[in-house]
C-alpha cells in the first residue's frame, strides 16, 4: 500500500516504512508530522482517488535529518560582452520516515480505539 502526498508543492509517492526527502518543513528532528493532502491511496482494488483529495486520510511520519542536497552551480555568460556570474546553490530538504498511512475507515478504527480506553 502507497499513498500520493501533496507538499511543498510538489506530490510524493510515500509507503509505510521507508523514508522520503522532501521540501524543507519546519520542525525539529524526532518531531512528528501528519500529511493531510493525500491525494491517492493505492491498495490493490481498495484504491481511492481524490478530488482533489481523498477526504479523511493521512500519512503519519517523523523527521529523521533537515540537510542540505549537493551543490549545483549556476554559471550565466553573454557572448562578447565580458560579462560572467558564478554562483552556487544548495537545496535544502527534510527526510521524513513515514510510519503509517490512514484511510478514513482506519482513521475511525483507531479513533474508536482511544474512545474505549
Amino acid at each position: 500500500m502507497y499513498a500520493i502526498v501533496e507538499t511543498g508543492g510538489k506530490q510524493y509517492q510515500v509507503e509505510e516504512g521507508r523514508y522520503v526527502d522532501i521540501e524543507l518543513l519546519d520542525g525539529e528532528k524526532d518531531s512528528k508530522v501528519v500529511f493531510d493532502k493525500i491525494v491517492m491511496i493505492v491498495n490493490g482494488k481498495k484504491s481511492k482517488v481524490g478530488q482533489p483529495y481523498v477526504s479523511g486520510a493521512s500519512a503519519e511520519g517523523k523527521i529523521v535529518l533537515n540537510g542540505k542536497a549537493k551543490k549545483i552551480i549556476v554559471y550565466k555568460q553573454r557572448p562578447k560582452k565580458g560579462y560572467r556570474k558564478k554562483q552556487g546553490h544548495r537545496q535544502g530538504f527534510t527526510r521524513v520516515m513515514i510510519s503509517k498511512i490512514r484511510t478514513s475507515a482506519a482513521k475511525k478504527a483507531a479513533s474508536e480505539e482511544t474512545a474505549a480506553e
